[in-house]
């Protein structure tokens, strides 16, 4: 289905400006199909002036539709509806005689003027079903009232106001409560959704006849310094939204401004329950927060572990058993960092290339200064989940470690020196890391499945088992090793991830 931009733009001839102002009356147009009881269909000249192309069409939620097909993009010659016509030439509302019956029921059809920096740009045909026609009720006749007075406010290019931002989803609708304000700011109409929404908050008198803005002020739980935009919303003086708390209940406030005639008629105040919204979102705050604290809790633990296995180390006297504890160390440390980085991260997923930097640079300080080798970084391994980072960050520790330790040292101890790098690439769907380095290289019987290397066997066991991935060991073209480690990698939202290309280097 085409957009209403570019039916604006390339058959209507519409300027961008005019696109734009349309686009703001759409977003809150909902309010007046509801208020009206009808259909609402957007209507514009062709660009040769020929006829009327259907722009947009939205239908109430308050009455059964006049219109049961979507018309959007139809065009219909000059003279076929001329109460279109009218409206824009005339500049004014213009109300049909008698029902339409061509699809056997009883429609209404009524036409306002959009107008915008002093020109119509469009129509907006207004269509009620009659089929269901009875006595109006009180509210019946404050929603249609309300709905005259916007439909002015549109055909005299004021409403939506210029310059307001598109109305949120979020915003309250008809249905929600709504109250008439007159031009004192006292309630001249309430919904009964409206009067419940207020009952909430601890109003125990009635509602009608009340100053809104002091009586909200009065209702609101807080005890110091009130919110400007309280009193202005609450009083309908500015187009504008809040809440207010009181009673234990949370209620939104959307107040609407009424001008008619160049007069300020009052206002309309829109308005909705929303107390469990507001608890879910906290809780879900206090859910967050204490994830976070958790994980720098456990961050301090391990930072803990490692610090008294490093005393260990020092009151041993074996080599051997020296050196099984500092790899320990690391492994700790490794998975410390994830959980430091989680602890600073508002969800379960964190950025890795920080993590490989500082795991990078951890490696070459601990792991083995005398080889007098900084890995390098190149690429991206961007946004990862705590359940793919705190073992890729094991699994990178490990591999570092061991191309230190053993791609660098002669059998005598002696360093070589020499180049270790760590490259990530990320597309579809797919993270590959790949550690290279120049240095021994591998002893000719090598097997990773077969190795006796514990740090081997964690890499195999977490990149195999535990991230659904693969590794390869080979030798490296020109001398040294070559490790390749691929796994699957979802994004924040939890589908496959759309690619990222390798970026500058870390």
């Amino acid at each position: 289905m085409p957009t209403l931009t570019d039916l604006a733009l390339r058959q209507a001839g519409l300027t961008e400006a005019d696109v734009d102002w349309l686009h703001m009356l759409l977003s809150d147009w909902q309010l007046l199909a509801d208020l009206s009881f009808a259909d609402l269909v957007l209507w514009a000249q062709v660009r040769d002036g020929s006829g009327w192309l259907a722009l947009a069409q939205i239908r109430p939620v308050t009455a059964p539709t006049a219109i049961a097909d979507d018309i959007v993009g139809a065009v219909h010659p000059g003279g076929a509806r001329p109460f279109l016509d009218v409206a824009m030439e005339e500049r004014r509302i213009c109300r049909e005689g008698d029902p339409e019956w061509t699809t056997g029921v009883p429609v209404r059809h009524e036409t306002i003027p959009v107008t915008h920096e002093d020109r119509v740009i469009a129509v907006i045909e207004r269509s009620t079903n009659l089929s269901a026609a009875r006595t109006p009720s009180r509210m019946d006749l404050a929603y249609l009232r309300a709905a005259d007075d916007l439909a002015q406010m549109v055909a005299a290019g004021i409403f939506p106001l210029p310059g307001e931002q598109p109305t949120l989803v979020r915003s309250p609708r008809v249905g929600d409560g709504l109250l008439r304000l007159g031009r004192s700011g006292r309630v001249t109409y309430a919904s009964p959704n409206g009067l419940s929404a207020y009952r909430r908050l601890g109003l125990t008198a009635d509602l009608v006849g009340a100053e809104l803005g002091p009586l909200t002020a009065r209702l609101s739980a807080s005890g110091g310094p009130r919110d400007d935009s309280l009193m202005l919303t609450a009083s309908g003086r500015a187009h504008m939204e809040t809440e207010v708390e009181g009673n234990g209940s949370v209620v939104q406030l959307r107040a609407i401004p009424l001008v008619v005639g160049g007069v300020r008629s009052g206002a309309l105040i829109l308005l909705r329950d929303v107390t469990e919204l507001r608890h879910r979102e906290r809780e879900l705050i206090t859910k967050d927060a204490t994830i976070r604290e958790i994980h720098h809790r456990v961050k301090n633990n391990l930072q803990t572990v490692a610090a008294l296995l490093r005393l260990q180390a020092r009151r041993l006297k074996a080599a051997e058993a020296r050196a099984a504890l500092q790899e320990a160390v690391r492994r700790v440390g490794s998975i410390a960092i994830v959980h430091e980085t989680l602890s600073h991260a508002p969800d379960e997923v964190v950025d890795f290339d920080d993590i490989a930097g500082r795991v990078a640079m951890m490696a070459a300080e601990v792991a083995a200064p005398e080889a007098r080798v900084k890995p390098g970084l190149s690429g991206e391994f961007g946004l990862l989940p705590a359940s793919v980072a705190t073992p890729l960050a094991l699994v990178l520790t490990e591999l570092l470690q061991n191309a230190l330790q053993h791609g660098f040292t002669r059998p005598t101890g002696t360093a070589l020196g020499g180049k270790l790098e760590v490259t990530a690439n990320r597309l579809n769907g797919q993270l590959t890391v790949t550690v290279t380095d120049n240095g021994v290289g591998l002893p000719e019987d090598f097997d990773v499945n077969s190795t006796a290397s514990l740090g081997l066997q964690i890499v195999r066991t977490l990149v195999v088992a535990e991230l659904g991935g693969r590794l390869e060991v080979s030798p490296q073209p020109g001398g040294g090793t070559r490790v390749l480690v691929e796994i699957p990698v979802q994004t924040a939202t939890g589908t496959p991830d759309g690619g990222a290309g390798p970026g500058t280097p870390a």
